[in-house]
């Protein structure tokens, strides 16, 4: 997979104990990768990254100390960076703006100058939001090229940390200049609402449904309407290790932003998620409260096209197939203490070679 780029490669995974950053360190070693993690403490018990039990080296840091990351990045000496560590929440936002601009903006460019600074690193992978777009509420996705913005704290952080990494892009990692003024390839990857076995975050959709539907409650959701680019979560990272695969080959067109998300059967609102979670789990039982308060996005969706035409990358799971296997993997946790991560990445990996997708080969 991926052209055997990360067998022996070291990698380096900020927010690696949170959820994606779980499932994204579980792949890279399932590739052969040595794997070097930073991250804060592991935010919620259960937790998937403690579930899993890797072995690979774990450092338990803030990405704001940057005098510890340099020293992270120079014992390890990464070739590829994954920056992941980020404050994900919108609603805990407005609780704890400061903490989330410090974390979002500042966090990211401590982690880029790290990077800046070590002369092992080839390759940087940001990984930010689909809420870093000025929302408009259009009918149609957005695109790379759209201008940033957020009506809330959160969203304002992501797309204050995208314009972090392009400053960077071109002030120390300008692809014209690769090569010969640097060795350095950085791109970033904007993501929509993504879900999967593990996710205990706090007041998240499919984690609120599932903590109540293991102790036989009913959980009230809030703004049913609210429409989302729904994907499970191997989609962003299968197309996170191809953009990483590219920048290592030394690709100069793989540098800038890319969309990772669903096609546009997976734009849903949320009351659609919940009755789709519940024909899989029907201990799943939910009631519908009032528009979320405060504000929140109505419409948000992605334009993938880019990825489709340069990256020949596309969705592997429909969004049935999406809620199925989240649903599942809960199910199968919380009945029979069953972890089904290997399993779900084997089936997404096979499904996706039966659809001729790229990258398995």
């Amino acid at each position: 997979m991926f052209n055997s780029i990360y067998n022996g490669r070291k990698v380096l995974v900020t927010g690696h104990t949170g959820f994606k950053g779980s499932w994204l360190v579980y792949w890279l070693k399932a590739l052969g990768a040595e794997v070097c993690g930073v991250s804060l403490p592991v935010p919620t018990a259960p937790a998937h990254w403690a579930l899993l039990q890797l072995e690979m080296r774990s450092e338990i840091a803030d990405i704001r100390d940057l005098e510890m990351l340099k020293k992270i990045f120079t014992s390890f000496r990464p070739e590829i960076v994954f920056h992941l560590a980020a404050q994900p929440l919108v609603r805990f936002s407005y609780r704890e703006p400061v903490e989330t601009f410090e974390t979002n903006v500042i966090g990211t460019v401590r982690v880029l100058d790290a990077c800046r600074t070590c002369d092992s690193v080839r390759a940087i992978v940001n990984v930010s939001s689909d809420k870093c777009y000025e929302n408009r509420e259009w009918v149609w996705g957005y695109r790379e090229n759209d201008p940033m913005g957020g009506y809330d704290p959160y969203s304002a952080s992501k797309g204050c940390a995208e314009l972090v990494a392009g400053a960077y892009r071109q002030s120390y990692f300008n692809p014209e200049t690769y090569g010969t003024k640097h060795q350095v390839l950085l791109a970033s990857c904007r993501v929509g609402n993504v879900v999967g076995g593990g996710d205990w975050a706090e007041d998240r959709l499919v984690p609120d449904m599932m903590r109540a539907a293991s102790r036989g409650e009913t959980v009230t959701i809030r703004s049913p309407h609210a429409t989302r680019p729904w994907q499970h979560v191997l989609e962003p990272l299968s197309g996170y290790l191809q953009v990483g695969q590219k920048l290592l080959e030394g690709q100069v067109a793989f540098s800038g932003p890319w969309n990772f998300g669903p096609e546009d059967e997976g734009a849903i609102s949320v009351e659609k998620v919940v009755r789709c979670i519940h024909e899989f789990w029907p201990k799943v039982n939910c009631q519908f409260g009032s528009e979320g308060e405060p504000h929140e996005a109505g419409l948000l969706k992605l334009d993938i096209s880019k990825a489709r035409q340069f990256l020949n990358w596309h969705p592997v799971w429909s969004a049935k197939e999406c809620f199925e296997y989240t649903a599942s993997w809960y199910r199968g946790f919380y009945e029979q203490n069953r972890i089904n991560t290997e399993s779900d990445l084997n089936r997404y990996i096979f499904d996706a070679t039966q659809k001729g997708v790229v990258w398995p080969k």
